[in-house]
């Protein structure tokens, strides 16, 4: 059985003493909310803190409202609370069926959007028991100087594992960061970076408050398609979340395809806009801009199912998820027409 190792539990009151509790601890010290991914890593060894910030009771990162800015989602709601919003229903089946789609009812229970947004990038050989790692040779990520999965790589090659990342990046979303020092915004498509290890542009001592995405992407058709091999509890091994805009005359007024599990950050289609904007989206299209998006994949062997399958699913379900954003899939049958 993998036992928890010892750590202090410090409960703040507030975001301003959870901030400065993690400006006097450093780097001794991370944050934890619901707990679903930080538990089970310090199990595996894999995070070693030895102060736990425990950011659960704060007020100040709860609430979900609308504003003349956007629609504001505090990073303490829980994905089960995000899910189920009628706000989010509404104006974001994409979100809503992404937070729903993460691992199960439990987890869902205590994850929060905030923990998913920021969920450490995953890999078949960082992913085990500190023995398993031990006995195969510790990787680049974790104890180890190589990448297991492409050895001359200079990068880890980890991946991105969450499913609400890229429906937020596909809608513009920003993200709100609070330091002892005072806030900031900051895209959150800029909050990531694409290595393994170094993932995220957000700095040690910041605390992730909430994210807003703003009013013009509540009008905006949204759709998130995941695969994995079971229905329930897996990370994606593939995640696609497009949105589209359309004006009278069906031209494409703003579209975005995002992929993630293909790299270590979501991975923004950037010539997808280029090709649908200003464009009636007809299934030709939609074939071309899915041929971009798998050039992008570039999935490894570092995750479950084979690669190549994974690459083509990438056009495969970048084609449905346009055709739906578009209202060009029969929603009877599931085919497009």
């Amino acid at each position: 059985m993998l036992r928890l190792p010892e750590f202090n539990y410090i409960q703040p009151r507030s975001l301003k003493h959870a901030t400065k509790a993690l400006a006097d601890f450093g780097p001794d010290a991370m944050l934890v909310a619901g707990g679903t991914d930080v538990y089970p890593k310090m199990k595996r060894g894999q995070f070693t803190p030895r102060n736990l910030i425990s950011l659960r009771a704060l007020r100040e990162l709860k609430g979900i409202r609308q504003s003349n800015d956007g629609l504001w989602i505090g990073a303490g709601e829980s994905l089960t609370t995000v899910s189920h919003h009628r706000l989010i229903t509404k104006h974001l089946p994409a979100l809503a069926h992404a937070a729903d789609s993460v691992s199960t009812p439990q987890l869902r229970n205590m994850g929060t959007i905030g923990g998913n947004v920021l969920v450490d990038t995953r890999c078949n050989y960082y992913d085990q028991t500190f023995f398993w790692r031990q006995a195969v040779g510790f990787c680049m990520k974790k104890d180890g100087d190589i990448c297991l999965v492409a050895p001359g790589s200079a990068k880890c090659l980890a991946i991105a594992s969450s499913d609400t990342a890229p429906v937020l990046v596909s809608l513009g979303a920003e993200a709100v960061v609070v330091t002892n020092q005072g806030e900031r915004r900051v895209k959150l498509e800029d909050l990531y970076r694409d290595d393994g290890i170094d993932y995220t542009a957000k700095a040690k001592n910041e605390v992730l408050k909430g994210l807003l995405i703003p009013r013009e992407s509540l009008k905006r058709k949204n759709v998130y398609l995941k695969l994995r091999r079971r229905g329930s509890f897996d990370f994606p091994i593939l995640g696609v979340a497009a949105t589209m805009e359309a004006n009278e005359s069906g031209e494409c007024r703003h579209a975005s395809v995002v992929l993630t599990a293909v790299a270590s950050a979501p991975k923004v289609v950037t010539e997808a806009i280029t090709l649908l904007q200003g464009k009636r989206v007809t299934l030709d299209l939609i074939n071309e801009v899915a041929d971009v998006a798998a050039k992008a994949a570039h999935a490894l062997d570092n995750a479950d199912l084979d690669y190549w399958y994974r690459k083509r699913m990438a056009k495969v379900y970048t084609q449905r998820a346009l055709a739906q954003v578009a209202g060009l899939e029969d929603r009877s049958t599931g085919a497009i027409e």
